[in-house]
């Protein structure tokens, strides 16, 4: 009698199967799925029963068999990241998420989705200083008053929120347009490692899926379909966030957005929003209010997260043990780059084991 754990994995080896059918694209998986519930149950059929779900008859590909090496290697990668794999009929899918017309079928996810409120934080990849700092100090307010804060892991105002709510001891997710294995951007790394213990990486694309930049639009109706509501800080004319923004308010999701200088070309996007009836925000209160919360974040003291350590990661903190050093004096003595020192330390200061001072100084705790 096969167990609950071989009846998962004979799941997600169908749907991986089904992913990888020719011409089977994600709205027709998700009608198949709506009405078969499962794919094991898809796959068991013949597809001249699939019109039942409501989908046209039509020619599809050969679905790929279990021992298909592509098959293979993706499920070897998933399993290597302790990573899995649900569907929209899952118990675990998001609620929310599968209230939007265009739910993603199926979800790779490395880690925990926490059963919290969630609200998105979106902004410019090149972002000012004041943006960063308003970035994590949102998020790490909204983080202590028991939001999980979502956003998409790229340079700027996403890994900015990120950071503010997992310093501040709060939960975030991180929604990719790649693969749970590939980090991207580089610099973003380090949200790999820690962003899991405290909520998840999430794609609905298979493991080894390189980033594309058809992949992000695509990935921002999850970011605004697992919340609340968006934040936008600075946002261009043309920024992704906007996009973003239109998928929320398709979505009947509630914005936010931060004012900025209208001289600033990182403004103007989010003053348009505000002119469009975006409600505008300048601190984490505005939003509790919004919502009927109280305005004063409960605190929640940060808990360690326990990673090891990478060998150059233990090379820094050593540098640290005696005394301060700046980011530069680090770059120097371990042969590193300073962008990349900076990465380190930023880790080792989400996990509470350095410490920042004021002009890009750390020192060990």
């Amino acid at each position: 009698m096969p167990t609950a754990q071989t009846q998962h994995g004979a799941e997600t080896l169908a749907l991986m199967r089904l992913q990888l059918t020719p011409g089977l694209g994600r709205k027709t998986l998700l009608q198949l799925l709506k009405h078969f519930h499962s794919g094991l149950a898809i796959l068991e059929l013949p597809r001249t029963v699939w019109p039942q779900a409501g989908i046209a008859s039509r020619c599809w590909g050969p679905t790929p068999p279990a021992d298909d090496p592509q098959v293979q290697r993706q499920l070897q990668q998933l399993e290597q990241l302790g990573g899995c794999l649900i569907s929209s009929q899952s118990d675990d899918y998001p609620a929310l998420l599968a209230t939007i017309p265009d739910a993603p079928p199926l979800l790779y996810l490395y880690g925990t989705i926490p059963d919290q409120p969630a609200l998105a934080i979106v902004g410019s990849r090149q972002a000012s200083r004041d943006g960063l700092l308003f970035a994590r100090q949102l998020s790490a307010d909204l983080a202590r008053a028991g939001f999980c804060i979502v956003s998409g892991a790229a340079r700027g105002i996403d890994c900015a929120a990120h950071e503010g709510a997992l310093k501040a001891g709060g939960s975030s997710l991180a929604i990719l347009g790649n693969g749970l294995d590939i980090p991207y951007p580089p610099t973003s790394r380090h949200l790999y490692q820690t962003i899991p213990q405290r909520g998840a990486l999430i794609s609905e694309y298979p493991p080894g899926t390189v980033p594309h930049p058809s992949h992000f639009p695509a990935r921002n109706r999850i970011i605004s379909g697992l919340c609340q509501g968006i934040v936008v800080i600075e946002a261009g004319q043309r920024s992704g966030s906007l996009i973003t923004a239109e998928f929320a308010l398709e979505q009947g999701r509630d914005v936010f957005a931060v004012p900025g200088s209208c001289y600033t070309p990182n403004s103007q996007g989010s003053l348009q929003l505000l002119k469009d009836g975006a409600t505008l925000i300048t601190c984490a209160e505005d939003i509790l209010e919004a919502y009927h919360l109280s305005a004063r974040p409960t605190a929640k003291p940060p808990q360690p997260l326990a990673t090891e350590l990478t060998e150059t990661q233990q090379q820094i903190l050593q540098l640290l043990e005696n005394q301060a050093k700046h980011v530069d004096e680090l770059a120097g003595e371990s042969g590193l780059t300073p962008m990349e020192v900076s990465a380190i330390v930023l880790h080792l200061e989400l996990q509470g084991l350095v410490t920042a001072q004021p002009g890009a100084y750390y020192t060990a705790r």
